[in-house]
């Protein structure tokens, strides 16, 4: 298992990354060094990434990172603790301190109810000690993590022992049931949207997508808010947030906001800057400056 990069400064790579546009990572940010791992095949329906953070910062200093989470559940060890995390609906926030690690896992839409069997509403901006979710076995899996990362967190050797313990915790979740697939389906949808470049109607209302994954309304309002724990309103909007964050990065100015609110589907600029300062805490054009 090779990552699929190692970045000890932002770099181009990081923000094309489909998955990598949720974090918002100051361009002056030399605080850590973040590698990415795929899923193995069996895995998919799971699993849609894993990650390992290493961290080093100066005594006495903080340095808070920012995420637009996707509407995936997380698993993540550290030196310090273990703990499933529900979805963030606004901006997470997780303060760097000192020099440490993780191993986090980025699960599929699917997953957080199967390891739960639980709405995923209940843990809606809400994280569980592993140990109550896993019971007696969340400890022997915890210490392989951290007795595996220990000697040099920065060895992938070392990464492959730690993410292969989370992956068996997931395994017996396997085969994932047909609602699970369905609302895979239902965000991957979602996320494959690019109306401003797309033929095909974009999918920037709730009543479109419903009618995309052959749902009524209501349906895929239990749907989502079982299985995701939030709401189609809030994926699609997430998803357009994302997408502003991408191109306010690399290829929109502050003069091209207005053009950039259409693409996304907004009825004019006004409705996209306060979405996008509601969730981020900035304009898009003060974004645009402190990234690009």
């Amino acid at each position: 298992m090779k990552p699929d990069s190692s970045v000890g400064q932002p770099a181009r790579a990081e923000r094309d990354d489909p998955v990598e546009r949720a974090h918002l990572r100051d361009p002056a940010d030399r605080s850590h060094t973040m590698y990415r791992y795929p899923v193995t095949d069996e895995l998919t329906d799971l699993v849609r990434r894993y990650w390992v953070p290493v961290w080093s910062v100066p005594a006495g200093q903080a340095v808070e990172q920012h995420v637009l989470q996707y509407p995936c559940a997380l698993l993540v060890v550290s030196t310090d603790y273990a703990r499933f995390y529900g979805v963030t609906a606004g901006l997470s926030r997780t303060t760097l301190q000192g020099a440490g690690w993780a191993v986090g896992v980025l699960c599929q839409p699917a997953t957080g109810w199967l390891l739960t069997r639980r709405s995923m509403a209940d843990y809606r901006d809400q994280s569980v000690d592993l140990v109550d979710l896993l019971g007696d076995g969340a400890p022997a899996v915890v210490a392989n993590v951290r007795a595996a990362m220990a000697a040099d967190p920065h060895s992938p050797a070392a990464h492959q022992v730690a993410v292969a313990a989370l992956a068996a915790v997931l395994a017996p979740c396997l085969p994932v049931d047909p609602e699970g697939r369905l609302v895979n389906d239902i965000v991957a949808a979602v996320e494959a949207d690019t109306g401003w470049s797309s033929t095909a109607p974009a999918l920037d209302r709730v009543a479109r997508l419903a009618a995309h994954v052959g749902l009524s309304e209501r349906a895929l309002q239990r749907v989502v808010r079982r299985r995701v724990g939030l709401s189609p309103k809030w994926l699609i909007q997430r998803h357009r947030l994302h997408q502003a964050a991408g191109r306010l990065r690399d290829t929109c100015s502050p003069a091209d906001l207005a053009a950039l609110a259409a693409d996304l589907g907004y009825a004019d600029q006004a409705h996209f800057t306060r979405d996008f300062r509601t969730v981020t805490g900035q304009t898009p054009g003060e974004f645009a400056r402190r990234y690009r």
